[in-house]
């Protein structure tokens, strides 16, 4: 660190920093508290809202857009575990703020101007994440899962030699299958997708932080871009169903991602073999 970048004043003995840490932690559990229970009072739209892809895909398939519960309280604990999840991320901005005020009295200002805006991008790549999961992803996985039910017994009919395409399963005298939804396990389905592309999207956060602590640079991260292309290719076939649609299209986006991220490393680079010049610590021709 510079010697000209003073550290703030935080002498406070070890009683006070523990007080100071509760009296935080109890600000963000009420925070916490207060948006979970205003959140319960909206879970029931909210429900609507995550199931809206499905519903769609169901709608297009001529079938009633309608989930069932399979036992008497599935419904309210969907719905407490939608006040729980929504809960925190409405009142994720006062429990940043609360860490926030514990932590910032510790760091230089230099790495205050360096955190900052990382806690604001982290959660706005999420919400993107998030959305391109619940307007994309969603529907084109729902629509397969729910479709392969019709194309093997299709396909089993093809292959049985009648020349027809026709599902068995609408045969008067066959056994049908329809699907009846269960909310709760829809539910889980859809957070899934949510979950997993709003972490997709923290790699640039991730990758930049790395690059600032010095742990990864640009040129590394490009040295290893096959092996990032594989990695990738794996995460796409674990966390979407075996459809290449979905799978290409996860590829795509956090590929895009990764580069993005070399490119955002680099940055970082630069801005820090700037500062090191100007305080006399690489001459004007040397690099790090």
């Amino acid at each position: 660190m510079s010697a000209n970048d003073p550290i703030e004043d935080s002498s406070a003995p070890l009683v006070e920093h523990l007080a100071e840490l509760r009296t935080r932690l109890i600000r963000a559990v009420l925070a916490f508290v207060v948006g979970m229970v205003a959140m319960f009072t909206v879970a029931e739209p909210i429900l609507e809202f995550i199931s809206q892809p499905l519903a769609e895909v169901l709608r297009a398939r001529g079938e009633d857009a309608r989930l069932i519960f399979t036992a008497p309280q599935e419904k309210f604990f969907v719905l407490v575990r939608i006040s729980i999840i929504m809960g925190f991320a409405v009142s994720f901005p006062v429990i940043a703020h609360q860490l926030w005020r514990f932590v910032a009295p510790g760091l230089y200002k230099s790495e205050k101007g360096a955190i900052l805006p990382f806690l604001v991008a982290s959660p706005v790549l999420f919400a993107i994440g998030a959305a391109f999961a619940h307007y994309v992803v969603t529907p084109l996985a729902m629509n397969f899962f729910i479709g392969f039910s019709d194309a093997i017994p299709a396909l089993a009919n093809l292959i049985a030699g009648d020349g027809t395409f026709e599902n068995p399963a609408a045969a008067e005298d066959g056994i049908q299958t329809v699907f009846l939804g269960s909310v709760r396990e829809s539910l889980d389905l859809a957070l899934k997708f949510i979950f997993a592309f709003g972490l997709c999207f923290q790699l640039p956060v991730l990758l930049t932080l790395l690059g600032k602590a010095g742990l990864v640079s640009a040129e590394g991260l490009g040295n290893v871009r096959k092996w990032a292309v594989v990695g990738i290719l794996t995460l796409a076939a674990l966390v979407t169903p075996p459809d290449v649609i979905t799978q290409v299209i996860l590829f795509t986006v956090v590929y895009g991602l990764y580069e993005i991220s070399i490119q955002l490393v680099r940055l970082v680079e630069r801005q820090r073999i700037k500062r090191m010049r100007a305080e006399g610590i690489l001459d004007e021709d040397e690099e790090l």
